[in-house]
């Protein structure tokens, strides 16, 4: 089932948390969303191939897939759009939003001509995207952690849906219940942002950013979401963390013996 993180007359955001098999140790816990909104929908990095059929079928309890209007993905992981060859025939009349870096390795996931017409590229500095009769803001997150980054932020239910910047590496069943203290998230927490955020510097830059809006949950796309006083927390944190570059050395470039 999936979590409710809001709901208001004609808005609703959806999490869902659990829908791979992690049993095996395989695949990495992801988290994706919906979000409604006047009879239309968008579908926030829809995963990959071991989370689409549950996927799938669980939103039809929610909403008709098929009336999706957008989907949006943050960057162009695998574990971010590698279902979207079976989400393109699913959804119709879907945009896919995705940023102008990523555009054109979009359709390597996708049957030859099934993305033609259907790409949006979102351009560096972000723009807003019309899902029913409310804006989503697609928010510049370069190099957290991927060159082309967004993330979404949601006026109406002051969600911002992070993308990797906030990961915890827990079970599904764990990332369901939001997080007021960043302290019990850190120890799961600290090493996935050291390896895989670029550098302190864009941390600073991200966190002068979203300390200028009302964010009343911020919910990554792995692990738990963040709610009340670890938000704030939380960006203080990342703007002193030292990370990806700040950390690189001679040592890290040898050629193995």
């Amino acid at each position: 089932m999936p979590v409710i993180l809001h709901q208001s007359p004609g808005h609703q955001c959806l999490m869902f948390s659990d829908l791979a098999d992690e049993s095996g140790g395989e695949a990495v816990q992801s988290n994706q969303f919906l979000i409604v909104d006047d009879g239309t929908g968008a579908i926030i990095d829809p995963g990959g191939n071991l989370a689409y059929s549950e996927l799938y079928l669980t939103m039809t309890r929610h909403f008709p897939p098929h009336k999706l209007s957008a989907i949006l993905a943050s960057h162009a992981d695998p574990d971010i759009v590698a279902s979207l060859d079976r989400w393109t025939t699913s959804t119709p009349n879907a945009k896919i939003y995705v940023s102008t870096v990523w555009e054109r390795f979009i359709p390597h996931f996708c049957k030859p001509g099934k993305t033609v017409g259907r790409i949006v590229g979102i351009p560096d500095p972000g723009m807003r995207i019309r899902i029913g009769s409310h804006d989503l803001v697609a928010l510049p997150a370069h190099f957290l952690h991927a060159e082309g980054n967004f993330q979404f932020y949601d006026p109406i239910s002051k969600i911002l849906f992070s993308g990797d910047l906030g990961v915890s590496m827990v079970s599904g069943e764990i990332a369901r219940t939001p997080v007021s203290s960043l302290a019990t998230l850190l120890p799961r927490m600290e090493a996935f942002h050291r390896r895989y955020m670029v550098s302190n510097k864009v941390l600073r830059l991200w966190a002068d950013m979203v300390s200028t809006l009302d964010i009343q949950m911020l919910v990554p796309q792995h692990g738990a979401p963040l709610t009340g006083p670890a938000i704030g927390e939380f960006i203080a944190w990342v703007r002193e963390l030292q990370c990806g570059i700040d950390l690189m050395g001679p040592r890290h470039y040898q050629v193995p013996a």
